[in-house]
């Protein structure tokens, strides 16, 4: 019996994600990632610690046709999705969005959605961080009354972001709330903290239905989501205290490891 050919992969994004990703399927005969697109000016940083036989580009105008994937990881953030992920899906690429808060942006989710139609391919939301998406999203078919998402990080994973106008992160002594409002509004307000509170939206009530409650608290090590929904199916409640990546404290390593789970389910013969 041959061996079968592996999944040629094109992944966007070096950082501490995709690093995490090469990591747990380096070893995978069924994957392989050839090509990182990633800004030129990361190039010689990440040059050091791929492995030689991935290739680096700092566009898609680099990919030629010969090298064309069979399936794209997106790990890169919001800017990237914007700029790569709609050429993609119009070639016919089938893509994995890990930064699913980028279609909190007006318009990109429809724009997304028209160039994987025109292309006749699919975009695949990874759950990410967070638990019971297929619940919610099963739920929603017999009907959703409401959904609510608080996510609760120590203060360091809200750096650099709106919160800092709103406390000293610094110094603040108990949970402090950063925001309340729609999912879809902390979702453009933090980016890079909130793909979390947009997954639950769109397998759920949407990303203005859906409320949202983000909180600095220095008495937790852990990133905390806890989501409850209740509709005709009953009543759904779920808290997940998550470890961050080391290289990040904004990203919970189960974002990273729900990657790795969906592109294994692109090739495997038994999905779950």
């Amino acid at each position: 019996m041959s061996t079968p050919k592996p999944m040629n992969i094109l992944m966007i994004g070096g950082g501490a994600i995709g690093r995490e990703i090469l990591k747990h399927i380096e070893h995978d005969a069924a994957l392989r990632v050839t090509h990182v697109l990633d800004l030129p000016v990361t190039h010689a940083a990440l040059r050091a610690r791929l492995p030689a036989a991935i290739q680096l580009i700092g566009s898609l105008d680099e990919l030629r046709d010969a090298d064309r994937p069979d399936h794209v990881i997106e790990c890169a953030g919001h800017p990237a999705v914007k700029s790569t992920v709609p050429e993609l899906l119009r070639r016919g690429i089938d893509v994995s969005l890990v930064s699913v808060g980028s279609l909190a942006e007006p318009g990109l989710a429809q724009e997304l959605e028209a160039a994987a139609s025109a292309g006749g391919a699919q975009l695949f939301l990874i759950s990410g961080a967070i638990a019971g998406i297929d619940a919610i999203a099963s739920a929603r078919i017999g009907g959703l009354d409401s959904v609510v998402y608080t996510g609760r990080k120590p203060p360091i994973g809200w750096l650099g972001t709106p919160a800092e106008s709103v406390c000293d992160l610094n110094t603040i002594t108990e949970a402090t709330v950063i925001f309340e409002g729609s999912a879809g509004e902390a979702a453009r307000l933090y980016p890079k903290n909130a793909n979390v509170a947009a997954t639950v939206s769109l397998a759920g009530v949407g990303l203005e239905r859906t409320r949202a409650t983000l909180i600095a608290d220095p008495g937790v090590s852990k990133n905390i989501h806890h989501v409850r929904a209740t509709g005709a199916f009953g009543e759904l409640e779920i808290t997940i205290a998550g470890r961050a990546l080391a290289d990040n404290p904004k990203t919970s390593a189960l974002a990273a490891y729900s990657a790795v789970r969906a592109l294994r389910q692109r090739v495997a013969s038994v999905v779950i």
